[in-house]
């Protein structure tokens, strides 16, 4: 035997995926984009996609919520492709996923516990990965059966098919009780950590910068064209989790803290807009919202409108004084969509930028943008004597400069915005630096 054949990797798991097309359903996308959007997420779990199909579905079956000759036919696709796992791109009550688990003799697995468990593999920082446990226990209590994979490495699932009955079930409820309540005690502490740390940074007046945007917009992409922070950016599905913050020098030199959040997408789980609620903090409080946007994707008003709809659930107001649309990968459209977007974004609602964070296009009137909401007190006079270096770096630090004279005898005159806290502080640091109107 060579050393060769003992392979260490875990073998690759064939999936076929189906998004069930129910009539009646509102939504802003295609089945086929649906149907794409689900094949993404299967991947981002490297699953092997073996096919995937459209069902449609005129009304929904309570034991299988496929009817019976269709149960039948996916069964034998199944057998014929040797499927590992059904991805159902819907919700599944827990006895239609024990009953299709029966009658296709693989692994089941609906939205909702798909998109727990990428969020599992994802999570990197200790409040990341207690909310994944949080979510994905909340997902459990009503089902008590495995979700998938990561339980049986972690503990065997709460597996209670065929089980010892009633009081199994009862224990096992209260085990889980017990567990989320000790999770919400850990993640109140991670939280309250983390104000603390958010108020030491309000104390200092750099204003925050949050980017939002549905998953795979290229929010961690412009988030490192802009602060060259090297954070993970793939073509995947919700590629960031935790939270990445940086400072980023606006147009005249005065900071921002930039912050890099998990990215949306449709009919997200409520136990995991719940479980995230802290990380979107980050963007509740911020000062410019920019809502990143893939505006070469067709479905990019859809999108867009489930990012809304999901901030709207969290509380955050898209207050248009505070938002800017960044309509990215413009690197994708062909000359004539750019025209048309071109005329577009002069009229847009909250302002609109279009940028390609890939090339950089567009980053720079980005930038600007985002100076022009920060700094909206009126601009002041302040004058720098000779030697007062400390007062002209302070205010690149803290404000915006728009014009500077360097005199012959040493002294700098600018003209400076700053915030109303900025203008106290000048005022108690450097009395009599501004200049009378």
């Amino acid at each position: 035997m060579t050393g060769h054949s003992v392979s260490r990797e875990a073998p690759v798991q064939g999936a076929l995926v189906i998004h069930p097309e129910r009539d009646g359903r509102v939504s802003g996308r295609s089945p086929e984009a649906r149907l794409e959007e689900a094949e993404g997420l299967a991947r981002a779990l490297d699953l092997e996609i073996r096919d995937s199909l459209l069902v449609h579905l005129r009304k929904r079956t309570p034991a299988t919520l496929f009817g019976s000759g269709k149960v039948e036919e996916i069964a034998a696709l199944c057998e014929s492709l040797d499927t590992d796992v059904v991805v159902i791109d819907d919700s599944l009550t827990p006895v239609q996923q024990r009953n299709l688990e029966k009658a296709w003799k693989v692994k089941v697995i609906d939205r909702t516990g798909l998109i727990l468990e990428i969020f599992a593999r994802r999570a990197r920082t200790r409040e990341g990965r207690l909310q994944v446990e949080l979510a994905r226990l909340s997902y459990e209590r009503s089902r008590l059966v495995r979700t998938w994979t990561h339980l049986e490495r972690q503990r065997g699932g709460f597996g209670v098919m065929g089980g010892p009955g009633e009081t199994q079930i009862e224990t096992d409820r209260r085990l889980i009780a017990d567990k989320i309540g000790r999770l919400k005690r850990e993640l109140g502490e991670v939280r309250r950590t983390r104000n603390l740390q958010r108020a030491a940074r309000q104390r200092a007046p750099a204003p925050s910068v949050a980017l939002v945007g549905y998953t795979n917009a290229g929010k961690s992409t412009l988030f490192n064209r802009l602060t060259d922070a090297g954070v993970v950016a793939k073509d995947m599905l919700f590629a960031t989790l935790d939270p990445t913050l940086r400072t980023l020098p606006l147009p005249g030199g005065r900071p921002v803290v930039l912050s890099d959040t998990v990215g949306f997408i449709s009919d997200l789980p409520h136990e995991l807009v719940e479980a995230f609620r802290a990380t979107l903090e980050e963007v509740s409080e911020a000062d410019v919202i920019l809502h990143v946007r893939d505006i070469s994707s067709p479905d990019s008003d859809a999108e867009a409108a489930d990012v809304r709809e999901v901030l709207g659930r969290l509380g955050v107001e898209m207050d248009a004084r505070r938002v800017i649309e960044v309509w990215n990968k413009a690197d994708r459209l062909d000359p004539e969509a750019r025209e048309e977007l071109a005329a577009d974004v002069l009229r847009a609602r909250p302002p609109a930028v279009l940028v390609s964070s890939l090339s950089g296009e567009g980053c720079e009137a980005l930038l600007g943008r985002i100076a022009g909401l920060i700094d909206e007190a009126p601009p002041m006079a302040v004058r720098a004597e000779a030697g007062q270096g400390d007062l002209v770096a302070w205010l690149y630090r803290h404000g915006r400069v728009i014009a500077r004279q360097d005199q012959e005898d040493g002294a700098v005159n600018l003209e400076v915005s700053l915030s109303d806290q900025a203008q106290g502080q000048l005022e108690t640091l450097f009395p009599g630096a501004a200049v009378p109107a």
